[in-house]
């Protein structure tokens, strides 16, 4: 019975029937005023593993894998761990027949540690340390994304063999995101220019890495931001990087043949947001690489992408016990979480929706905004949120689409110790990440 078919039989209704697009597919109301995840309550997998808990829907991150290899079946799907980077969900990749786009040693390490195949693994970033480079040859990642000038003499002098690399390169798209997730346009850290006389650091950097004999140029790599909703900046990136695979062709007498076009597909975080169209995006993406190529006598690019939020993110929700009300001139509503398991409010503004789990109320609904427990006035998790006039302590809130960016960004501010991650299926729960404790806080602090 697929859980389709089984949420009528549990007396449910689907989420996405109040709040489309929001809230992961298996989750549905149920009666009493449960909420029903993966298809077990809610409430009792707050019971079992505490709050506040990350949960996460095995199926579907699988779900979400597969329509990406689907969608593009004769191209590199890297999923992007930096999104959620565990071994459970780098086990699921693998088993999924995805690539591994990584970004640390230790990043590296947990993929290493489940056997992931180091022929299926990309490592960039723009300041990688020489743990970070070391990491990846003694494993034999098969692609490392170079950032610098620097970088690629470091990499020569530590590669014995015949490393691939990809250049990234800036390719000046401004794709309408936040500017602290913007990645592709002029003025930020990442990647080589296209732009003025900086440009000619592109063309010393091919220079650079040819000069190498343990390096092997096998392509471009760019980024253009993180939470994109429109697939024309995407073909505007294809258009830019098939020009300058063209122009290296001419100045360099080389025909580079892989194309890495980055990630950073949109999800829906809020009734109303965009989403992102996959079905156009590979439609779009498709015409702009074929005509780029054949208008210049250039052949078509070996494509890798690498989502990461749209595969992790909205298979997870975050589960939060009420503390205290605070009503006045503004209502507060304070959870046992906060910044310290969702760092995205506090860094770029992110807005999020919840609603209140385990029982049902008829009161009315007032605004209210919903606070964590740390020190800081910008402990904010979502505001101007209509809750039940009779929120009180004990409740239990459940939040949305926190399956990408929230551990990964989980800090131990006031030494608060980070959530632990459950991955559910079928009504099955399993702890993937156990919770962090106060002597797991304690064995770091040798004073």
């Amino acid at each position: 019975m697929t859980l389709s078919e089984l949420l009528p039989s549990l007396g449910c209704e689907a989420a996405d029937h109040l709040e489309p697009g929001v809230w992961p597919r298996s989750t549905c109301l149920g009666p009493g005023g449960e909420l029903l995840f993966a298809g077990a309550p809610v409430s009792h997998l707050a019971a079992r593993f505490g709050t506040p808990a990350y949960l996460l829907d095995e199926d579907e991150v699988r779900q979400n894998a597969r329509a990406y290899r689907t969608a593009l079946p004769d191209a590199e799907v890297a999923y992007a761990s930096k999104a959620l980077c565990t071994r459970a969900v780098l086990r699921w990749i693998a088993e999924e027949g995805l690539s591994l786009d990584t970004c640390s040693a230790g990043e590296i390490a947990v993929a290493r540690s489940i056997g992931f195949p180091p022929e299926r693994i990309l490592l960039h970033g723009n300041a990688k340390t020489p743990e970070d480079l070391k990491a990846a040859l003694s494993y034999g990642v098969r692609r490392i994304v170079v950032d610098s000038l620097d970088e690629i003499e470091q990499l020569g002098a530590l590669t014995t063999g015949a490393q691939q690399v990809l250049i990234r390169v800036t390719p000046d798209v401004a794709a309408g995101t936040h500017a602290a997730i913007t990645t592709g346009t002029e003025g930020q850290k990442f990647g080589f220019s296209l732009r003025g006389e900086v440009r000619d650091n592109l063309d010393r950097a091919v220079s650079a890495v040819l000069a190498q004999p343990g390096l092997r140029l096998a392509g471009l790599h760019c980024h253009i931001g993180s939470q994109v909703s429109r697939v024309d900046f995407y073909e505007q990136a294809a258009r830019k990087m098939v020009g300058v695979l063209v122009r290296l062709r001419e100045t360099h007498g080389i025909t580079l043949r892989e194309l890495d076009l980055g990630g950073g597909h949109a999800v829906r975080y809020l009734p109303g947001d965009a989403g992102f169209d996959i079905d156009g995006y590979v439609r779009r993406l498709r015409v702009a690489l074929a005509y780029e190529c054949a208008s210049n006598g250039f052949p078509l690019p070996e494509l890798t992408i690498e989502p990461g939020r749209a595969i992790v993110g909205p298979a997870g929700i975050t589960v939060y016990r009420v503390c205290a009300v605070k009503r006045g001139s503004r209502t507060f509503v304070a959870v046992d979480g906060g910044m310290s398991d969702n760092a995205r409010p506090a860094l770029y503004g992110a807005a999020y929706t919840a609603r209140l789990v385990g029982r049902r109320s008829r009161a009315a609904r007032r605004p209210v905004t919903v606070v964590g427990r740390h020190c800081e006035s910008g402990d904010i998790l979502a505001d101007g949120l209509a809750l039940p006039d009779d929120v009180h302590p004990g409740d239990l809130l459940a939040v949305p689409c926190t399956g990408a960016y929230h551990h990964s960004l989980a800090s131990n501010y006031n030494l608060v110790g980070r959530p632990p991650v459950v991955g559910v299926s079928r009504g099955t729960a399993t702890l993937l990440v156990r919770r962090e404790t106060e002597e797991d806080l304690l064995k770091r602090d040798l004073g």
